[in-house]
């Protein structure tokens, strides 16, 4: 095959293991990967002949583990700046009488930046590429994406009550094609996207208003999905029916739309979610440290569901790491199942890539590492002792690795860390600014 005869490389990776992810899941061990104006031009062995392939960058990955990038699916991520705010408390308690208040109180551009940002750092860290966020002002968010050099689909937030950014929750459809004309096209970095907190805080109004737009603009519909008892007791007690079978009733339910949680659901609704092509967030350490219970993933998986992962906001989980979120999902539904067998750590990690660009509609530019996709890989330093010896990949990323482990994070061809050095953000200023948002929450709380 002709390989960039005359044409410089921007980056030529080097050795390792590639993980690919591709449908067949191939592993190309001593691998050589060429990355051309954010693209992949090539996934090689080094005994396939290759030119020596002039590049402007050489990355050494002898003794590391190459694979895509990490993909969160559900995530709010300027809630880095209330982690550990009101920890160990019921949703509805720690949601109305802590984070609803704070919000109101605390939330405004610049919270919503810094947060991100810090969020941002977090997540490059421990080896996350793109993520979908869903939270007010996302505009910042969107900002801080682009700056940051991550890929994002950012979701402007809807519910019926006051929320820092629209103290008066009117022309919701004007607001939310607003933000999606602002945003398409802008960055390829960046997909604007809808959500709607709830059924709960949403009325039948504002939900068919909000996917309305998000139908004619093309783009994702979000929303927290029979997440907890008390809100089935809810939409039951107001609808007379389950929130699955609510929004079905409202024609919301199609193939854009990406419900997270989705605890509390039965049979029947799983067989509604799968026949409309229902994609689905599974954030299980959220669903844990809340007491929300577990989502039958397997049996979701089983009727053809696309499912993601995801780790919620850090108000919630409380941080941003997805291999630890890749562990906690093979053990959990394990457990539950009572089946050592169920979630094995190959689907885990296909969840957290593959899936996850599915889930979020990316799946023909992100997941993989193959020729023609988006650049987003990250690599691993396999010489540590947790480890070693390595018999399996997979399951020595979802049960020994984490996010530290990451050296180097590449996004659409960027490098956006190099040798655990962040390159696009200056970390201890965006520190400092978050240490400051804290204090004045603490000082308002005092």
């Amino acid at each position: 095959m002709k390989v960039m005869d005359n044409t410089a490389l921007d980056i030529l990776i080097s050795g390792g293991t590639t993980l690919t992810i591709s449908k067949n899941m191939d592993i190309i061990e001593n691998s050589r990967i060429g990355i051309k104006n954010g693209k992949i031009v090539f996934v090689r062995e080094m005994e396939d002949h290759l030119p020596d392939c002039r590049r402007k960058k050489f990355i050494d990955a002898s003794g590391s583990l190459i694979m895509p990038g990490l993909i969160n699916t559900h995530t709010h991520l300027p809630m880095v700046c209330f982690r550990g705010l009101a920890d160990d408390l019921p949703l509805m308690d720690w949601l109305n009488n802590h984070i609803f208040p704070a919000e109101a109180r605390y939330v405004n551009r610049d919270m919503v930046y810094y947060g991100s940002m810090l969020a941002m750092a977090e997540m490059i860290l421990s080896g996350t590429t793109t993520f979908c966020d869903a939270y007010f002002f996302e505009s910042s968010v969107a900002k801080a994406t682009v700056e940051t050099g991550m890929r994002g689909v950012a979701c402007q937030g809807f519910s019926d009550f006051p929320t820092p950014d629209n103290p008066k929750p009117s022309n919701k459809r004007d607001i939310a094609r607003s933000f999606i004309e602002k945003w398409t096209g802008v960055s390829p970095l960046v997909s604007p996207a809808l959500v709607c907190h709830s059924p709960y805080t949403c009325s039948p109004e504002t939900l068919t208003t909000i996917k309305d737009v998000a139908r004619k603009c093309g783009t994702s519909f979000l929303i927290h999905l029979a997440e907890t008892r008390e809100e089935v007791k809810v939409i039951r007690d107001k609808y007379g029916t389950t929130p699955v079978r609510h929004l079905h009733d409202l024609g919301i339910l199609d193939e854009r739309t990406i419900p997270a949680h989705c605890v509390w659901v039965d049979d029947e609704e799983i067989d509604i979610l799968a026949d409309c092509g229902v994609k689905v967030s599974h954030v299980p350490e959220s669903n844990m440290k809340l007491a929300a219970g577990n989502a039958p993933i397997p049996q979701m998986m089983e009727k053809g569901i696309t499912v993601g992962l995801g780790t919620d906001g850090c108000a919630s989980n409380n941080d941003l790491d997805m291999f630890q979120e890749m562990d906690t999902t093979a053990k959990i539904h394990k457990v539950v199942d009572m089946d050592p067998t169920v979630m094995d750590a190959e689907t885990v990690v296909r969840m957290a890539t593959t899936e996850g660009a599915k889930t979020l509609g990316m799946e023909n530019s992100v997941g993989s590492i193959e020729e023609g996709k988006c650049a987003d890989i990250i690599i691993l330093d396999m010489k540590k002792p947790h480890l070693t010896p390595l018999y399996n990949s997979y399951s020595q990323l979802v049960y020994s690795a984490t996010g530290a482990d990451v050296t180097t994070s590449i996004i659409g061809g960027q490098i956006v860390m190099e040798k655990r050095r962040l390159l696009t953000i200056d970390l201890p200023d965006i520190m400092e600014r978050v240490k400051d948002i804290s204090r004045k929450i603490t000082g308002g709380n005092d």
